[in-house]
């Protein structure tokens, strides 16, 4: 299964909810441990939490989706899709929220247009990390911090 239709909704907000839900559905891979996370997005669809999914991703990376493993994804991506919207407010409310669960990248300044770029960045590159490295848009990340 490719890993990009997830980390796309996840990180970027594309492709929209129904589309993940019926690609991963489409592409399941024969893993003991997801084959719950499978029965749970037949089950409800598009009302399936996102933790869902990021549970799910973990378990694709061969990672123990436990809960601060969850959280700590789910921080990440939610700072990185609202970087990249540019939405001051909403990038320091998720920053606020997720605190705990963002460790260094909270400190991070958000001063400038610049900052919140570079916070969204390395957010990203943490959700990658946390997966082993293996998200397709950690190269794209690293790529347009470098232009």
């Amino acid at each position: 299964m490719g890993f990009e239709v997830i980390d796309g909704y996840l990180l970027v907000g594309s492709p929209a909810k129904g589309d993940v839900v019926a690609a991963v559905l489409a592409d399941r891979v024969d893993a003991p441990a997801a084959a719950p996370f499978y029965r749970a997005l037949e089950a409800v669809g598009v009302r399936a939490a996102d933790e869902a999914f990021l549970a799910l991703r973990l378990i694709l990376a061969g990672r123990t989706p436990d809960d601060d493993a969850v959280r700590r994804l789910r921080a990440y991506a939610a700072v990185a899709r609202a970087a990249r919207v540019g939405e001051t407010a909403a990038l320091s409310a998720v920053v606020k929220r997720e605190r705990a669960n963002l460790g260094a990248l909270a400190e991070r300044p958000l001063a400038s247009p610049e900052d919140r770029t570079a916070l969204g960045h390395a957010a990203a590159a943490a959700y990658a990390a946390e997966l082993g490295g293996d998200s397709p848009l950690e190269r794209n990340a690293g790529d347009d911090a470098r232009r």
